[in-house]
């Protein structure tokens, strides 16, 4: 019985034309970083390590809880049992996978101050973030320094695609500035399919190494969306407008990277609590919508002066109407932060 070689890692996937030898070559001297090793970065994480590319820098906030394993199938009981780090638990896993990749794993809150540190060097990110304030510095980060960037998003069975090439269209041209708190869905408050996060991180990654391959001409330049449930695919032009009135890609406001400079407010644990504060901002937030939207969560508290959700773990989330919250049973920022972000919005 022959003994299989390890030299045939990759030989599936050099026979496809369209790579070959030289295209395998390229995406083995690459650089990836995965920008959250959730729903989409654990999936897209996976299948470029099994791509065999080089580097992989993996860049995650949040802790893994139960709910995360129904879709994050990177992840196993015991990474939950013990509320481990989701990017040093997929280092972990990965290096199992594919020991020839070399995997570095961050543990931290990405933001202005931050980003150009923990995304040096790469040639591509992949985006897997969870809020759009963090896609849009992403997007900011990539016109300041050319360097292309996959963006993927999911919720319930929806989801959507496009590769950014650090240049005009970009995707502040799709999205113009943050939502509203509570506008826009989240995974926490409609849901999310496996099948539908599978499915978008695997697009992600096929546009990732069109582009390590040495074959750009190959990635799709529009939007492409899908509706996994109703069976519907859609691809979407950037209209030429858009980008002409774009504050980022054509007016050079990378307001969200400048942010670093004129500084920002921090989020802070609140001395003898176990708890934390996020700050808020400038805009008012409507608690009555909120609350509604919560109520199919979790139990909820409305007052004039703020709404409360009970989450598990001993765990409530108290919002106030300018954005502002404390989040109890929590110390640690970045986890704070997410849970924010998973229920209120970026």
């Amino acid at each position: 019985m022959a003994i299989s070689d390890p030299n045939d890692r990759y030989v599936r996937q050099a026979q496809f034309a369209l790579i070959g030898e030289s295209g395998q070559a390229k995406i083995q001297s690459a650089h990836v970083a995965i920008l959250g090793c959730g729903a989409l970065g654990s999936v897209a994480s996976e299948l470029l390590v099994r791509a065999g590319v080089g580097r992989i820098r993996l860049i995650d906030r949040d802790l893994i809880e139960w709910s995360n394993l129904q879709r994050q199938s990177l992840y196993v009981e015991s990474d939950a049992e013990q509320a481990l780090a989701k990017a040093e638990a997929a280092a972990g896993h990965l290096r199992r996978i594919n020991s020839s990749v070399a995997i570095e794993e961050v543990v931290a809150d990405i933001h202005p101050a931050n980003i150009a540190e923990h995304l040096r060097d790469v040639d591509l990110v992949i985006d897997a973030a969870d809020n759009f304030t963090l896609r849009l510095l992403l997007n900011d980060w990539s016109l300041s320094t050319g360097t292309p960037w996959v963006h993927g998003g999911c919720v319930g069975a929806n989801g959507q695609v496009r590769f950014f090439n650090g240049v005009s269209p970009c995707f502040r041209c799709l999205v113009p500035d943050v939502p509203d708190p509570g506008e826009v869905e989240t995974c926490d408050t409609a849901g999310v399919i496996g099948p539908a996060t599978h499915l978008i991180a695997s697009l992600q990654s096929s546009e990732a190494l069109k582009f390590l391959s040495g074959n750009s001409s190959a990635i799709n330049p529009r939007v492409l969306s899908i509706d996994l449930w109703r069976n519907q695919i859609r691809e979407i032009a950037i209209d030429e407008n858009l980008s002409n009135q774009c504050p980022a890609c054509s007016g050079g406001q990378l307001e969200f990277l400048d942010a670093a400079e004129v500084g920002v407010s921090q989020a802070e644990t609140l001395c003898g609590r176990n708890a934390v504060q996020i700050p808020g901002g400038s805009r008012r937030i409507d608690l009555t919508k909120i609350a509604e939207r919560w109520n199919d969560v979790a139990p909820v508290q409305a007052t004039r002066f703020f709404t409360r959700l009970q989450l598990p773990d001993d765990q409530t989330l108290t919002l106030f109407r300018d954005g502002r919250a404390v989040i109890s049973g929590v110390r640690d920022i970045p986890h704070a932060r997410s849970i924010y972000d998973r229920y209120v919005g970026s």
